[in-house]
């Protein structure tokens, strides 16, 4: 009588298992962003949603820099690598702006105040806003912190790093751009 008993449980852990491993291989990484860039082209951004602005009233998205190219930084608080590039993020906006471009940081799924407090640490002077829960950045792929994106000056996506910036990238992505006319 036992194995009975035994018997519906072994069938749903199995099904249980069988159902996990099918959601891991059909749910992976959306790359169709980095796919495209590493070609040379030139895509529309997977979603332009409106998102809150970080520590204010009100919205903003990525339409609200249009005829601008915009370095999107997708990063949080708590992620070291997203810190450690930070003053490199705000230097590269401080250069940016000077020729029509601006950085537009998106902090995913945290605590207001604790990005905040990485804002006023950093001092950081580029606008950021809040995808509270990570809906945004999903749509674009994206596969951990930090992930920059940079668009041109007609709104396509031009450039993916999926892993923090360095100056050599920064470098060799965006002059060329802000070189474009609008």
């Amino acid at each position: 009588m036992r194995a009975r008993v035994y018997w519906p449980v072994t069938i749903a852990a199995a099904l249980l298992v069988g159902l996990l491993a099918y959601g891991l291989t059909t749910t992976g990484a959306d790359t169709t962003l980095d796919a495209a860039t590493a070609k040379g082209e030139r895509v529309e951004p997977p979603t332009r949603a409106s998102l809150p602005v970080l520590g204010g009233k009100g919205t903003g998205s990525l339409a609200d820099y249009e005829g601008k190219v915009v370095l999107v930084n997708v990063w949080a608080s708590w992620c070291e690598p997203c810190r450690d590039e930070l003053p490199l993020i705000e230097q590269a906006h401080k250069r940016m702006s000077r020729r029509g471009g601006t950085v537009l940081g998106i902090d995913v799924k945290e605590n207001s105040g604790a990005a905040l407090d990485a804002v006023e640490e950093y001092g950081l002077s580029f606008p950021n806003l809040r995808d509270p829960d990570g809906s945004f950045v999903r749509a674009w792929g994206q596969t951990g912190y930090p992930e920059n994106y940079v668009i041109d000056r007609q709104g396509r996506v031009a450039a993916v790093r999926r892993f923090p910036v360095t100056q050599k990238w920064l470098d060799d992505t965006l002059p060329s751009l802000l070189d474009e006319p609008a």
